[in-house]
């Protein structure tokens, strides 16, 4: 994907330019998490950019949704070291199991846009959520070293087991459906567990 233009491929963004990527992102997200189809220039202005500073950080539509799509899968990521730090390993994946059922649930919207994207012919595919799946092998690693769940549960396993997530319609009251489906899987978890 085509990067804003920078000095060297190791400089960073300069801070406002920082700010108006981290913008246009915000606002792209819940834009294209509404409607698949939201148009490009209704973005840059709810961003509060002119169309160069949109186009200079995303040249096309496709490059603005992959982006959005990593951004929100590593904020979901980037939640499991921070939630190791300050709980006990069981409590940190069962809060981060409730964020990534809040993205999945609340992303519908963003999950039409990038259908949109990568089903174009000769369109992009869609990014590996290898992030996300770093994160659950962290967590489900550190919860096995602290015996609260069984052991050999790989980050495959457990998104095959939590697949069912997404079935659940976000259209509906989905929290209490969610909650009660994950502590079901944090149930089969523990089952076998040494500490136990």
């Amino acid at each position: 994907m085509p990067q804003p233009k920078r000095d060297r491929p190791d400089t960073p963004l300069r801070s406002d330019a920082q700010r108006n990527r981290e913008r246009i992102l915000k606002v792209a997200t819940e834009e294209l998490t509404r409607c698949a189809d939201a148009p490009l220039s209704g973005i840059a202005k709810k961003a509060g950019v002119g169309q160069g500073t949109f186009y200079r950080n995303f040249p096309h539509r496709e490059a603005l949704v992959l982006e959005v799509y990593r951004y929100e899968m590593q904020q979901v990521a980037d939640a499991a070291p921070e939630l190791l730090a300050t709980r006990e390993p069981e409590r940190a994946l069962r809060e981060w199991m409730d964020r990534l059922a809040r993205f999945a649930m609340t992303k519908a919207g963003l999950a039409d846009a990038i259908r949109l994207v990568t089903s174009a012919p000769g369109g992009p595919e869609k990014p590996r959520p290898t992030p996300v799946m770093d994160a659950a092998q962290l967590l489900l690693r550190v919860n096995e070293e602290a015996g609260t769940i069984r052991p050999g549960v790989s980050a495959d396993d457990f998104f095959l087991v939590i697949g069912g997530l997404w079935l659940i319609d976000p259209g509906e009251d989905w929290q209490p459906r969610a909650t009660r489906f994950l502590d079901f899987v944090m149930d089969a978890l523990r089952a076998g567990a040494p500490g136990r």
